[in-house]
């Protein structure tokens, strides 16, 4: 038998591997999906809306005696707004302090090179990637390339759009995936944990994210209210979490501030009698239970702030840098 001496010597000798691994692309290309996919567990919020990922958000994924922190970026597009650049800039400083870069590529806004139709998402799309690609070469930084949703094309229909993109000079490595449905997904994990640096690990092995609570709560109500209402609310809406309280018993009372830039929106997040902000809130308070374990007493408010987007104090509490 052992003793506990002899077992903390083995575990102290343990020869591990840590690192960071920026997962990049443009709007919709599944970041998020494929973040979440990793993990193994729900880190980042997913909607069908572009541009729902504002922040860096980050995963911690095990593999063996490996740790990979997955740092999930905004999307990298043509910014218009100070909100627009301030997730841009996000984007990239995630992926600069990265040990590893995965480009993540929407297989499908490049079917037109299969059936030669393209619109307007995904000329959009295509020129995302193009900036992204000659941002890397300007940078002189590999990444690894992950070609997304495979599930819905032939693997040779596949292989001419990963040669085109590899040709461009930016890739050490070519992968294709499908983050939602799991194709491909072990071969890159292993990959990305065997590239990380050795040392000690940077989180403990049983946490799945490094996000404050406040912060996690708020970005799964603005999820139920994006899924709700993404057809007819706009992206410029933000949940702040403006009171934590942990009771006696356990359980936590949690009260919000939805803000929107006009009544309309209100009334949007409203709904008729106050339907759609009830079933909402239901929504968020049964995910928040699930996720901390614990009753949740969820209390939200809508409130119209045209400006929302140019306070430097809602975009300091995200993480975003209100100057770029």
């Amino acid at each position: 038998m052992q003793s506990s001496g002899e077992d903390n010597s083995k575990e102290d000798s343990r020869e591990t591997r840590a690192g960071f691994t920026a997962v990049i692309g443009s709007p919709n290309a599944g970041k998020s999906t494929l973040v979440n996919r990793l993990v193994g567990a729900k880190v980042s919020i997913v909607t069908h809306k572009v541009q729902t990922t504002r922040f860096q958000v980050r995963g911690v994924m095990m593999r063996g005696d490996a740790q990979v922190v997955l740092v999930d970026t905004p999307g990298i597009f043509a910014p218009k707004h100070r909100l627009d650049r301030a997730m841009v800039k996000s984007a990239w400083d995630g992926a600069e302090g990265a040990d590893q870069i995965i480009h993540l590529v929407d297989a499908s806004s490049r079917s037109h090179k299969i059936d030669d139709k393209i619109t307007g998402a995904d000329k959009n799309t295509l020129k995302d990637d193009a900036r992204i690609i000659a941002d890397l070469k300007a940078s002189g930084r590999k990444a690894i390339l992950a070609l997304n949703k495979i599930d819905l094309f032939d693997r040779d229909d596949l292989l001419p759009i990963s040669q085109e993109l590899f040709a461009e000079g930016v890739y050490s490595d070519v992968f294709m995936i499908s983050g939602l449905r799991g194709a491909g997904i072990k071969q890159l994990a292993d990959f990305i944990a065997e590239k990380m640096p050795a040392g000690p690990f940077l989180f403990p092995e049983d946490q799945a994210a490094d996000m404050p609570s406040r912060l996690l709560a708020a970005e799964v109500t603005r999820e139920k209210l994006m899924l709700r209402l993404h057809q007819e609310l706009p992206y410029q809406m933000t949940v702040e979490t403006e009171n934590w309280e942990r009771f006696k018993d356990g359980s936590i009372r949690v009260d919000q501030i939805i803000y929107v830039t006009r009544e309309g929106h209100r009334k949007i997040v409203l709904g008729k009698s106050g339907r759609a902000i009830k079933d909402i809130g239901q929504q968020a308070r049964k995910e928040l239970q699930e996720i901390f374990e614990v009753p949740i007493h969820l209390f939200t408010r809508v409130k119209v702030s045209e400006k929302w987007a140019e306070s430097r104090e809602r975009f300091s509490a995200i993480g975003l840098d209100f100057d770029v």
